[in-house]
C-alpha cells in the first residue's frame, strides 16, 4: 500500500475505500476540526460561565436552586461523553456520531438563544416586583440546555480523536504532526473559553442575553458548516471490532487468568503475529511496557 501512495494505517474515505497520503488527512484536514473547537468552547463556557446569574436574575429562582441546576447541567454534560464514545465506537463511528451529535448541539444553542431573547419566555416584572418563572417558560429553557447536553455527548469524544485520525502512525513525519495538533488542540480549547469568560459574559451582562447567546450560535454554525467542506479529504478508521465494550472486559478477565504465566525472553513473544503482518494489515501493535506488572 506504501508504494502506491495509500496510507500505511489503513484508513479509507467515507465510502470505504483506500485514501491517498497526500491528498487527504494532516494539516489541511485538521484545521476545520481546531476551529470547531475553539467555537464550541466558546458557547459552552459562554453558558457555564455565567448560567447562576441568569437563572437568579432572569428566571428569578433562589441561589441554591439555581447553583444545583447548573451543578446537574454540567455533570450531564460530562457524563454523555461516556454514551457518545460508546455508540460511535460501537455503532456509527466517529465522523457520523459527530455529525448527528453536533446538529444537536446546534439545535440546543438556537433554542437557547430564542428563550433568552423572547420577553414571552421570561418573567415578567411589574414596578420591581418580579413574578417567578412559568411551568412553560422553565421547560422551554431547560428543554434546551439538556438539548445541548446531548449533543455535546456526540461531539466531546469524538471531535478530538476524530482529529488523531487523520495522521498515520505508521508515518514518522505524520506522527510528529499528530503532537503538534494536539498541542494546538489544546490552544484552541483555551481560546475559546477564554474569549467566553472575558468577552461574552461582559456581553450578556451589558448589551443582552440574547446577543451574549447568539455570537457562539452563529460562530458555531459557521464552524460546523466549514468542518462539512472538509469531507472529501478526512480518513476514517475501519472498525475492526464488533463489541468495544466486550473486548474491554475481556482484558482485565484475560488478565486474571494468566496472572501465573511465565513471560518470554523477548517482548517480541508477546505479540501474536510478526512486526510486518502489523504493518500490512493496519493494525495497531502495542508495545511491551514493565510498568503494569
Amino acid at each position: 500500500m506504501e508504494t502506491k501512495g495509500y496510507t500505511q494505517d489503513g484508513t479509507v474515505d467515507l465510502r470505504g475505500r483506500p485514501v491517498l497520503a497526500s491528498k487527504t488527512g494532516k494539516w489541511k484536514a485538521c484545521a476545520f476540526l481546531v476551529g470547531y473547537e475553539a467555537f464550541e468552547r466558546m458557547a459552552f463556557y459562554g453558558i457555564a460561565s455565567n448560567l447562576v446569574n441568569y437563572l437568579t436574575t432572569q428566571l428569578h429562582e433562589d441561589t441554591v436552586s439555581s447553583v444545583r441546576n447548573v451543578n446537574n447541567w454540567s455533570g450531564s454534560v460530562w457524563i454523555t461523553p461516556i454514551i457518545g464514545a460508546y455508540i460511535a465506537d460501537t455503532y456509527l463511528g466517529r465522523f457520523w456520531t459527530f455529525t448527528v451529535s453536533s446538529l444537536i448541539y446546534v439545535v440546543g444553542m438556537i433554542l437557547l438563544t430564542t428563550t433568552v431573547s423572547m420577553k414571552s419566555l421570561r418573567p415578567t416584572c411589574t414596578d420591581g416586583i418580579c413574578n417567578k418563572a412559568s411551568t412553560l417558560q422553565i421547560v422551554f429553557f431547560y428543554t434546551s440546555l439538556y438539548t445541548i447536553a446531548i449533543g455535546a455527548g456526540g461531539t466531546k469524544p469524538n471531535i478530538s480523536t476524530f482529529g488523531a485520525d487523520q495522521f498515520d502512525d505508521f508515518n514518522p513525519q505524520e506522527k510528529e504532526l499528530k503532537v503538534s495538533f494536539f498541542n494546538w488542540w489544546m490552544f484552541s480549547s483555551f481560546l475559546g473559553a477564554l474569549v467566553a469568560t472575558l468577552a461574552l459574559v461582559y456581553i450578556q451582562e451589558n448589551l443582552g442575553w440574547g446577543l451574549g447567546y447568539g455570537i457562539p450560535t452563529v460562530g458555531l454554525l459557521f464552524s460546523l458548516f466549514v468542518f462539512y467542506l472538509g469531507t472529501p479529504i478526512y480518513r476514517h478508521k475501519v472498525k475492526k471490532t464488533k463489541s468495544p465494550a466486550r473486548d474491554l472486559i475481556q482484558v482485565p478477565i484475560t488478565a486474571f487468568r494468566n496472572r501465573k504465566l511465565q513471560l518470554p525472553n523477548h517482548p517480541c513473544q508477546l505479540h501474536e503475529h510478526e512486526p510486518q503482518q502489523y504493518i500490512n494489515s493496519g493494525k495497531r501493535q502495542v508495545h511491551y511496557t514493565p510498568i503494569f506488572r
